[in-house]
């Protein structure tokens, strides 16, 4: 059952699509973002419901969808994982062993079927997941094309608070922005959208369509997408989750730590807030506090040039014998091996 209902032939859209203006020879491109819950602890499920969202938002004429931070997997929240200083309980133990297990491989089968709902509904997916690698879990954003290719990753560098007890560090490896024919697309994580060296990477590869997956549902967080489409000249498209204590496994399974005997089935953990606004720092669509939602615009590309006119933070607004950035992008691994192939030389010249 879809989650929002099909729109009445010859009436408007359900939800806020807005015609951005532009003449003829500006591009549009449709993007969608998703704000719906996971069905946390049930991976398959949550994907079943990611393709009903995503077919969904390809029959608005969707040609880009962005789902909210650790939509596959699952945002833990109000979970403490039995941790305080000097101590974690058995319980806690056992909660991320579970959390480890909702979490995906990547590469892996649920990655092959997220490429192929990219491709069967012709969109490009922004789509935000829990990376197992091994025995450490990351927050992590997956692109796929619309012909169902898998493009990449972006690993979430700065865990916040609590986050880092059962999520690891990505590296500067994986801050990818993609050339597509929808534009230059990438993305970084909530409150790593707060760091302005990371960001300031990002504009210098061009993007264009920022991507800011988030589970801060808060009226300051529109100020922050706001400040980075205007910073960047770029349009922002943040999703959030929207999440009621019911769409959680009920206590004793799961328990919202210091709130929980507050909390109704119907009460409200994540209210949304998902938006998109453009390079001038107008809103196009959203914020949504109302629910679950398909939250939709139309990008006229050409508002970024007009955007860049004003403010390019990295092109005439820069001064870089003044003011530079270093990003070291090469992946960091905590053992290296040396080469297998000198070992083999080794050992034969002994012979």
């Amino acid at each position: 059952m879809a989650l929002v209902p099909t729109p009445v032939v010859n009436e408007g859209p359900l939800f806020a699509e807005v015609e951005m203006g532009g003449d003829s020879s500006s591009s549009t491109v449709r993007a969608t973002v998703v704000q719906a819950s996971t069905i946390f602890y049930d991976t398959p499920a949550t994907l079943d419901k990611a393709e009903r969202l995503l077919a969904e938002a390809a029959s608005y004429g969707a040609q880009l969808v962005v789902f909210p931070e650790a939509f596959i997997g699952g945002y833990p929240r109000g979970l403490t994982f039995g941790v305080s200083i000097g101590n974690r309980t058995d319980k806690g133990k056992e909660e991320f062993r579970k959390y480890h297990a909702s979490a995906i491989d990547v590469p892996g089968p649920e990655v092959d079927r997220l490429a192929v709902m990219a491709g069967k509904y012709k969109v490009y997916l922004v789509m935000g997941v829990i990376e197992r690698d091994g025995y450490t879990l990351y927050c992590t954003v997956l692109f796929f094309d619309s012909q169902g290719h898998y493009l990449g990753k972006h690993r979430k560098i700065m865990p916040t608070a609590l986050e880092r007890i059962i999520w690891g560090f990505g590296d500067g490896s994986t801050i990818p922005v993609y050339d597509t024919p929808v534009g230059k697309i990438g993305a970084a994580i909530c409150w790593e959208n707060r760091m302005p060296l990371l960001r300031t990477a990002m504009y210098a590869k061009g993007i264009e369509i920022y991507c800011a997956p988030t589970a801060d549902a808060r009226e300051v967080w529109q100020a922050s997408m706001t400040h980075i489409a205007l910073e960047g000249g770029c349009f922002v498209l943040s999703a959030n989750q929207f999440c009621r204590r019911k769409d959680y496994p009920p206590p004793p399974e799961y328990v919202f730590s210091g709130t929980e005997e507050d909390l109704t089935p119907d009460s409200v953990v994540c209210a949304g807030g998902s938006v998109i606004i453009s390079p001038s720092g107008a809103v196009l669509a959203g914020p949504n506090y109302d629910g679950e939602a398909l939250i939709s615009a139309d990008l006229d590309l050409g508002e970024i040039v007009r955007a860049k006119f004003d403010f390019d933070v990295v092109g005439h607004y820069a001064r870089p014998e003044i003011l530079s950035l270093i990003v070291k992008d090469h992946p960091v691994s905590p053992v290296s091996f040396t080469s297998t192939s000198s070992t083999s030389k080794a050992e034969s010249s002994s012979k």
